[in-house]
Parts: C-alpha cells; sequence; structure tokens
C-alpha cells in the first residue's frame, strides 16, 4: 500500500493513488471503414497536485524509433484537471480571480465522505484540451482502484478533426496503471481507440 504524500488535499484522498509520473507503452488499434489502423506507441504521463483539491494532468505519446538514428515521433498530448465532482459555494475561489469568501470546504476526509456517491465511489469531473483543438468535459466516477470516465461535452476548433464523444478507464493493475480509451470520431460511433500499461517511475 503506497502512503498519501504529505500535505494531501482531503478531496483528492480518493484520486491519490494516481498522483506520479508514470511511463510505458499502448497501442492505437483503430478501425476506419474496412480498415485497422494498428500502431504501438511510448507515454508518459503525470498527476501532480498545488496543495489544491484538484489535479494537475499531463500526457505526451510518442512512436518510438525504429532504426538507429532515427527521432521518435510525437504522437499526441494533452493536459487538464482532475477533481471531485461537487457544487462551488463561499469557500472555494471564483468565478474567475475572485477570491473565496469563507473557509474552504471539504478540508478534512471525513466532510469528504458526505460526497460519496450512492454506489460507494466518488464523481467526477475531467476537463482536457489537445493541441489539435479539441477540448473535452468528462464526468465519470473514481471508485477504489478503478475510474470511469464519458464525454459530457466536446468542443472543437474550426480547424480540428471530427471528434464527437469518448469514453476512458483507468485502473491500478499490481501497481501498474492500465487505461482504456474508445472514441467517436471522422463518422463513426463510439469504438475502440487505444489502450496503454504504464509504471510509476518517480
Amino acid at each position: 500500500m503506497r502512503e498519501l504524500p504529505t500535505g494531501l488535499p482531503s478531496e483528492l484522498v480518493p484520486l491519490s493513488w494516481l498522483i506520479g509520473v508514470w511511463e510505458g507503452e499502448g497501442l492505437v488499434e483503430y478501425s476506419i471503414g474496412d480498415e485497422v489502423v494498428r500502431q504501438p506507441f511510448a507515454q508518459r504521463v503525470s498527476f501532480s497536485h498545488d496543495n489544491q483539491p484538484y489535479l494537475n494532468y499531463s500526457a505526451q505519446s510518442w512512436i518510438p524509433e525504429t532504426e538507429v538514428g532515427e527521432l521518435p515521433q510525437p504522437l499526441a498530448a494533452e493536459s487538464g484537471y482532475w477533481r471531485l465532482a461537487r457544487k462551488f459555494i463561499e469557500g472555494d475561489p471564483g468565478p474567475a480571480m475572485l477570491p473565496p469568501t469563507a473557509v474552504q470546504p471539504f478540508n478534512t476526509t471525513e466532510s469528504v465522505e458526505a460526497l460519496r456517491n450512492s454506489s460507494g465511489g466518488f464523481d467526477l469531473h475531467v476537463a482536457l484540451v489537445q493541441p489539435t483543438g479539441v477540448s473535452e468535459l468528462y464526468l465519470g466516477q473514481v471508485k477504489s482502484g478503478r475510474i470511469d470516465l464519458a464525454t459530457d461535452a466536446v468542443m472543437r476548433s474550426e480547424g480540428a478533426k471530427d471528434y464527437s464523444a469518448a469514453t476512458r478507464i483507468y485502473g491500478l493493475v499490481e501497481g501498474d496503471l492500465l487505461w482504456a480509451w474508445d472514441i467517436a470520431a471522422l463518422g463513426q460511433s463510439l469504438r475502440t481507440h487505444s489502450s496503454g500499461r504504464l509504471k510509476r517511475v518517480d
């Protein structure tokens, strides 16, 4: 069992098993019509916090070099924030840069327990942005060592490729972070897209 980091905000306790830097490999396997795109990749994922009740997230993926002297080819990148889903109240900052007007809420483990949902987990909001003009808002839940997410909204810039929905699953298995990502894109329905297995490196 991994010990909780010192000074961890109480609202991050249900997500604490994610904190750290993870590296590993994965596979894109996506059907486009009668063709299947298959591409191995390497990935680095980071979950951190700034003593605030949310996780900072970043991920970079690349196609490893296949020949001596060949450089890795960037494949994908994204960043964002993960937090427990709840109503924002007077003790929270915002909107914009307005300071809080009361004591920060949910600042004890006992008070965070009040956020547990009827299935025994905690509801999540995950906001992600990709440099290719796609922004996603996921809703889901964390329960023990598993996270299930589905898009509630997808926004695309004018030049972005078609991408309309997604689901993601994360799980802690034998100390490794496993994940799977399904997407609805290029005019197609939701289907298998990619998966990976990462090891903690920090």
